[in-house]
């Protein structure tokens, strides 16, 4: 039996629950006796609180508290940097918490007897604003001079990198040929299905317990536990089913309110739970969004291709609050010169505060800008050289003990040229004594035609796991009972599934790891008071770390199972190969202990009257290095073209003035099943990862990658015009086209 279950497409194990309706959401539970919490937003994109009055919400009938900045015991949260107050306005010790700087921020707290109640007394709190400028620009909000968003910072620029590697200055005199261009990418929005919601209550230990989606469910207990200058221990926090995430859960929304309302009730003798659903248009304000990014671009090769140098600038609007902007724009700055060989290197990237809605994690984490900018510069080189966009890359490819642009080589098991060829070869590429060709030419346009065909190529790579130097764990724990033989199973991890499907990969594993039926493990999942910390579910590493853990714990149990130990408890931590950051003048690094790789054509056609762009054909060739449920992977694949499609041609999120005018979806669109592409092929690949459970890569980010400099390319492809920003809207298009005025 042993592995039978790996690289078996089996069933979700929440498939049959989620489908009868049986599978319980944070929005779907009730508890007896529970209370309503509604959050008062700022609504102001800069202002400093001057006054808040609470006494008409708090008199208002069947109101049971009103708490403000003053009831946090401690007004600051962060993943990476506690800059957020949790409530701003007067009355704590934080610096400046007296400001809001967005128009998500929150003030204050009202907890009713039920939705009505709460939703009415807040609009009965009175807030004096004095108005600050507004800062919405990121270019404009690094120089120097411009208004201060966090006075206590010095600057508005909160992160900064730099590489250096060979002399860009001279090799940009040997070049033979200079491409240099501007790219802006945009925000985004995760429009996860189920809108930020969650319980608060003491649970029978006297824990301060919450019960919400989140990513990482032991960061929610620290944070909470920040917040509330409680010991860990007296935290606790359940996931239950989660209705996607993409990264948007990553951050706090709800977590320290409902623990807030539920520990500060219970200190006033008040035992009720705390209960709250956001509507959509507050998950709009509420949670960060996909970073933009502006982007400057100087490459230089030589006329038969090769790349000798290159030059970039990232500049990454942050918005109000750190967030993990950091990390983003640590990937961003590794990742922004693609899988190559490059010998010269100058990058500087920058990371400003606006008063925009924070930015933060987002399928990709960095990755989807940088390779836009990395891409269509390969792109662009390949039409001026009159080199087939294939063949420049394997001209160029990163291989075995080649450095990065950081000073140190890619991980053993590098498979970007394997992907590029499967993906060329399936897409209509051939290779000759010359090189790789697209075999059916140019195609000629007939300029009568309303409808022109084109095709775009792209490439790209991204971590696993947690880079530059971030701590990175992941624990699991396997419970054996039995006589003889092990007639159950029970697996302890914290991992969360946010629809990608890692508690079936979970069982899978073990199921491999103790060579038993599948169907006599249980899982107890994503619960801090009986799992250990998992990390989070982002970073494409919830396969590779989980299933390290998993194998781990399994050798473990069974080792005590053999020896007569009933029960038999395995209890591991797996930790992978340690990274190291940026160095702050060179960016020298050991950054990341895994990649994954992945290559993608697209086909399309434009229509030059209307501007709307058809995706006929997407070929994505993926190295997962194993394909633990094959079913799954092609849903990932899948799912994250039609998500790229939302943000390449649809997406269009707009704040003016740190005001959104697309506040619901209705005026957000995103794909429906009219705008997916006519065909997707997905092509599994699977050459092992040397670190990686039986050789399995993370894969959940890497299709979204690549897809929009491949549809900008083929945009390109069919009416000659390059498009270096996007979405590439139907007005859009016929800018480029001439057809409207700019």
């Amino acid at each position: 039996m042993q592995d039978f279950y790996i690289g078996q497409s089996i069933h979700g194990v929440d498939a049959e629950s989620k489908v009868t309706g049986k599978a319980l959401f944070p929005g779907d539970i009730n508890l007896p006796n529970q209370a309503f919490l509604q959050i008062v937003f700022a609504q102001h994109a800069h202002a400093i609180i001057k006054k808040i009055d609470i006494r008409g919400a708090e008199q208002y009938p069947g109101v049971i508290a009103v708490f403000t900045a003053k009831d946090i015991p401690c007004n600051e949260y962060g993943l990476i940097m506690p800059d957020q107050p949790v409530l701003c306005g007067p009355g704590s010790l934080k610096p400046y918490a007296d400001r809001v700087r967005f128009i998500g921020d929150q003030v204050a707290l009202v907890i009713g007897e039920n939705e009505d109640v709460a939703k009415h007394a807040s609009g009965l709190i009175k807030i004096e604003y004095e108005d600050l400028p507004v800062i919405t620009d990121a270019q404009k909000a690094l120089q120097e001079g411009t208004y201060l968003i966090h006075p206590d910072n010095g600057s508005n620029i909160f992160c900064k990198y730099r590489v250096r590697r060979g002399d860009v200055k001279e090799s940009f005199k040997l070049a033979d040929i200079v491409i240099e261009g501007d790219y802006h990418t945009p925000s985004q929005e995760h429009v996860f299905l189920q809108p930020e919601a969650g319980l608060g209550y003491i649970d029978e230990e006297g824990r301060v317990t919450v019960i919400v989606a989140g990513q990482w469910a032991h960061e929610d207990q620290e944070q909470i536990a920040h917040a509330l200058k409680l010991i860990k221990e007296k935290v606790r926090v359940i996931y239950p089913a989660i209705g996607g995430a993409f990264g948007g859960r990553e951050d706090m929304s709800v977590q320290i309110d409902l623990a807030l309302a539920a520990y500060r009730l219970d200190q006033k003798g008040i035992k009720r739970p705390v209960k709250t659903v956001w509507s959509r248009a507050e998950s709009f304000i509420g949670h960060h969004k996909r970073h933009p990014y502006h982007i400057h671009a100087k490459w230089g090769a030589t006329r038969k291709g090769k790349l000798i140098a290159a030059e970039m600038q990232l500049i990454a609007d942050g918005g109000a609050y750190a967030y993990t902007s950091t990390k983003v724009l640590g990937n961003a700055t590794l990742l922004v010169t693609g899988p190559y060989d490059i010998p010269n290197v100058k990058i500087d990237s920058y990371a400003v505060y606006t008063n925009n809605i924070p930015n933060g994690a987002f399928r990709g984490f960095g990755a989807p800008q940088a390779c836009f900018a990395a891409e269509m510069q390969m792109n662009k080189l390949a039409e001026a050289l009159d080199i087939d966009p294939v063949e420049i890359r394997m001209r160029n490819l990163i291989c075995e003990n080649v450095p990065l642009s950081v000073g140190t080589p890619l991980p053993k098991g590098i498979s970007i040229k394997n992907v590029i060829e499967e993906c060329a070869k399936t897409a209509g590429w051939e290779k000759d004594y010359e090189g790789w060709k697209y075999k059916d030419g140019i195609r000629e346009k007939d300029k009568g035609n309303v409808k022109l065909r084109g095709i775009g190529f792209a490439a790209g790579f991204k971590n696993v796991g947690f880079s530059f130097g971030a701590p990175e764990e992941c624990w699991a724990t396997i419970e054996l009972y039995g006589k003889s033989e092990i007639e159950r199973a029970i697996l302890h991890h914290a991992g969360a599934d946010v629809g990608q499907g890692s508690h079936t990969v979970f069982v899978q594993i073990a199921a491999s790891a103790l060579n038993i039926p599948i169907n006599k493990i249980e899982l107890i999942i994503s619960d801090t008071a009986h799992t250990d910390n998992s990390g989070s579910a982002s970073a494409s590493r919830m396969t590779f770390m989980a299933g390290n853990s998993i194998y781990g714990a399994a050798k473990i149990a069974l080792t005590k199972w053999k020896g007569g130990e009933r029960p038999a408890i395995g209890r591991y931590q797996y930790k992978p190969p340690p990274t190291t950051p940026l160095d702050p003048e060179t960016g020298e690094c050991m950054p990341n202990f895994a990649y994954g790789y992945l290559a993608e054509t697209v086909e399309v056609e434009v229509d030059k009257e209307t501007g709307d762009v058809h995706i006929l054909r997407v070929v994505c060739a993926n190295d997962v290095g194993k394909a633990i449920n094959p079913l799954q992977v092609k849903g990932q694949i899948e799912g994250g073209i039609v998500q790229a499609v939302g943000y390449a041609i649809m997406e269009n999120f707009i704040q003016n003035r740190g005001m959104v005018e697309t506040s619901g979806l209705s005026t957000y669109l995103i794909p429906t099943i009219m705008d997916i592409p006519d065909k997707t092929e997905s092509i599994i690949m699977e050459i092992p990862d040397p670190l990686g459970p039986k050789g399995a890569r993370g894969m959940g980010e890497m299709p979204f990658i690549p897809f929009t400099p491949a549809i900008v390319s083929a945009v390109h492809g069919a009416t000659d015009i390059w498009y270096d920003s996007f979405p590439l809207t139907q007005e859009a298009i016929l800018k480029g086209l001439g057809e409207l005025d700019s």
